[in-house]
């Protein structure tokens, strides 16, 4: 049973009891009008599934019962109150007054007992006002809270579709480097195998080391060109002004970088993770580099802690966040620093602890 179902049979349970209790209350006032009022009774009861699936015309016929019996009081309330929920103000309004005017035609001839006909008619009025109100207000919060949901999901979908094109952003950047050193690997291939080619009268011990380099070589540009192939399944263009082919043997210059711009830095010296591959070298440049750039960003003036350790390679970045300003992991730079880091088979792991400080820590396997 879904939920319109449920409110529907809720409605009716309602209305029914409200109904019985007005028909009992008309027998004992009026017992001359009991069979009438039955009549509109049951009347009032079968039209209340029409109220409640369309408000203002099954608002329309309960007000005419209203007029004829007390008894069809409480599905005309609920009528305006219905339609001021579910349809346009101007509907709501001409059942409301529809329902008030029906009240007041049924007071000539009705009049209710221990109170004036004046005084019975602004009460009802004030009722049926009340239940326009609560139905407005209803309505509009209603509508405001579909709109808050919607602007969510939206900024969901956007924050995701902007995470996606980081990450590929990452994968075509990552590319673009190892295109780069593909296209040197193969310059000194080429190199060798000319040489070859016009020395042939060489000394052998100088052909076989040009072999084995030729070999050496070959077997990389291979391995080399199998990762470009598989970072290059992607349709979006990184920034064509990322920097291309630096490694942790570049990192004094970065610190250097950072150092003359005013952002301290420690350094906790580790071991020498310069032998580190390739790829996982870059992978290691970026993530100093990611997070020496959102400590800028985000904790201007606050000092930052690099630690690097091996076996797995660790790269640690630490600093102290700055109140007021927002998270490191608000923006798409971790996630395609992520990226990047899965690609290599790493892991990467970011927090702010209870002290306030933003640990990014990441882990790459180390080689053996």
């Amino acid at each position: 049973m879904n939920a319109r179902k449920i409110g529907l049979t809720i409605t009716l349970v309602v209305i029914g009891g409200l109904i019985a209790y007005a028909l009992y209350g008309a027998r004992q006032s009026d017992p001359g009008s009991f069979p009438l009022d039955t009549i509109v009774a049951l009347l009032s009861l079968g039209i209340t599934a029409w109220v409640y699936r369309q408000p203002f015309a099954g608002g329309l016929v309960a007000a005419i019962l209203a007029a004829v019996s007390p008894v069809a009081t409480p599905v005309a309330s609920f009528a305006a109150f219905h339609t001021a929920r579910q349809r346009p103000f101007r509907q709501a309004l001409v059942v409301t007054v529809l329902g008030v005017l029906a009240q007041a035609v049924q007071g000539i001839w009705r009049t209710p007992a221990g109170v004036s006909y004046r005084w019975w008619l602004l009460l009802m009025a004030a009722a049926y006002a009340a239940l326009l109100g609560w139905g407005t207000w209803a309505q509009a919060r209603a509508n405001l809270l579909k709109e808050l949901r919607d602007r969510a999901q939206r900024a969901e979908e956007e924050q995701e579709r902007r995470i996606l094109e980081a990450r590929r952003a990452e994968r075509n950047r990552i590319a673009r480097e190892m295109h780069d050193v593909l296209a040197h690997r193969l310059s000194l291939l080429a190199t060798y195998a000319g040489a070859v080619e016009y020395r042939p009268d060489a000394p052998p011990e100088r052909l076989t080391e040009a072999a084995r380099v030729i070999r050496a070589g070959a077997h990389q540009a291979l391995e080399d060109l199998r990762e470009v192939i598989t970072l290059m399944r992607s349709d979006d263009d990184g920034d064509p002004d990322a920097p291309a082919g630096q490694t942790l043997a570049d990192l004094p210059g970065l610190l250097a970088e950072a150092r003359a711009a005013g952002q301290r830095v420690d350094l906790d010296d580790g071991p020498d993770l310069a032998d580190l591959p390739p790829a996982l070298g870059r992978c290691a440049y970026r993530v100093v580099q990611e997070g020496l750039t959102n400590a800028r960003k985000h904790a201007p003036g606050q000092a930052v802690t690099l630690r690097l350790a091996s076996h797995p390679a660790t790269i640690v970045v630490r600093n102290q966040t700055v109140p007021g300003e927002p998270g490191p992991g608000a923006g798409t730079g971790l996630a395609g620093l992520a990226e990047r880091v899965s690609l290599v088979g790493g892991e990467l792991e970011h927090e702010i602890d209870a002290d306030g400080e933003f640990r990014l820590t990441v882990r790459l396997p180390w080689p053996s």
